[in-house]
């Protein structure tokens, strides 16, 4: 039987079949928003604080490899507050380390990591399934460094309800409430002196968390703000970015995480009415695995947003919420950017252009480029220059800013061979 690809005009009969419209406030659940029990850790039942960043409980986190440096490694369960559902306050989950050696003065400072995609499954989680040896390797540098390091899971992931995948503010919200319950968990042992730092889909994380910051969490000291692979989008800037068509051969797993994810509208059709018979398993897998267990599944079954989906790729795209949209605002620290020149899932135009708004928008910021390093590379290829940049910072230097000198890159390059992670 044909498949029926709908274009834009006919949004309005998909629109036909919406769901019936879930009460304000209320938070999805169960496994259709990616719920699922991971241990007894996850499972809050009592009453939660009325206040985010409260630090409900900790266990101790199985040891990675890659993290040598850390002296303790920590689950965390902490409250923080919905923005994607406005269901109040909910329960998050991450982890926490504090480095060897000596403490300084007055505490550890601290860095809050924002991670990129994983999936929108519980299963999905860091504080479950470990860091990416990736992500591992980065948050211990700054561990050797002589910071602590907060790493939140996000709403909804490994907590209830489903992952709000690139919902900037929920993501901003999770980082800055478990920088917030790791400051009090350990008073006098990390100090309230935080660096924000994101990859990919936590850039967008890390670029929100510092633009709602002197609103949501006045009290959390905030240095600098890191984010690399950016993902963030400004409308109103002047600097316009080639667009993407959106192509008919193009990935599903993105897409399919957003449909599981919160951007349906809430008065939107299920998932399951935007995905044809041959990719509801796909969707299903959403909900309960994670990206990388996505792409071998869409490579071997030939999937595509031609013949995953019931509308074409841009009738669906306008359907979706824009999640990684901003507006132009000063931020209230010093902010430090990174792109590979290699890195094909995010263009450098594309991260030029969010670049460029930030500059637009007042803010004085250094853009560092990277010839021959991919998305996956920039995250640990920029780290010398982040840790400069941070010390600097905390020395009260001045804020430098090549605002004024960047140049547009042109199309990815060859990525350079032989550098870890750098594929």
């Amino acid at each position: 039987m044909q498949i029926l690809h709908l274009s834009l005009v006919a949004l309005a009969t998909v629109m036909a079949g919406c769901a019936a419209m879930r009460p304000a406030g209320t938070l999805p659940a169960g496994p259709a928003a990616g719920d699922r029990v991971l241990s007894p850790f996850y499972a809050w039942t009592g009453a939660l604080p009325s206040r985010p960043g409260a630090m409900l409980r900790m266990e101790s986190q199985p040891p990675q490899p890659e993290i040598t440096a850390a002296s303790v490694q920590q689950r965390i369960l902490y409250t923080s507050t919905d923005a994607r559902w406005r269901s109040g306050v909910l329960p998050v989950t991450g982890t926490l380390y504090l480095p060897k050696g000596e403490q300084p003065r007055g505490g550890w400072p601290l860095v809050a990591w924002a991670h990129g995609t994983l999936g929108v499954a519980d299963a999905c989680a860091p504080s479950w399934t470990g860091h990416r040896p990736r992500d591992a390797t980065y948050l211990n540098r700054w561990l050797e460094e002589g910071f602590a390091v907060v790493a939140t899971d996000y709403q909804g992931l490994g907590g209830p309800g489903p992952h709000p995948y690139t919902f900037w503010e929920a993501e901003g919200r999770s980082i800055l409430d478990s920088a917030r319950a790791a400051i009090a968990a350990y008073p006098g042992r990390i100090a309230n002196d935080l660096a924000i730092t994101g990859q990919s889909q936590g850039s967008g994380s890390s670029i929100g968390a510092s633009r709602i910051a002197a609103a949501y969490a006045p009290e959390l000291n905030l240095r600098a703000t890191i984010a690399t692979g950016l993902l963030s989008s400004f409308p109103e800037a002047r600097y316009k970015a080639p667009e993407a068509v959106p192509s008919p051969s193009g990935p599903v797993r993105f897409s399919m995480l957003r449909l599981v994810g919160g951007s349906i509208p809430d008065d939107g059709p299920p998932a399951e009415s935007l995905v044809t018979p041959q990719a509801q398993s796909m969707l299903k897998m959403a909900r309960e695995t994670c990206v990388d267990e996505m792409r071998g599944y869409e490579q071997q079954q030939g999937l595509n947003a031609a013949n995953a989906f019931k509308l074409e790729p841009a009738a669906l795209q306008t359907l979706l919420v824009k999640t990684s949209d901003m507006s132009l605002v000063a931020l209230p620290a010093p902010l430090f950017l990174g792109t590979g020149l290699a890195d094909r899932t995010i263009p450098p135009r594309r991260q030029y252009a969010a670049a460029a708004a930030l500059c637009q928008a007042g803010n004085p910021l250094v853009w560092k480029t990277y010839a021959g390093i991919t998305h996956n590379g920039i995250v640990n290829a920029a780290f010398e220059d982040e840790l400069r940049f941070v010390r600097a910072v905390r020395a009260n230097a001045p804020t430098e800013s090549n605002c004024g000198t960047m140049t547009e890159p042109g199309l990815p390059e060859p990525a350079t061979a032989g550098i870890r992670f750098n594929d």
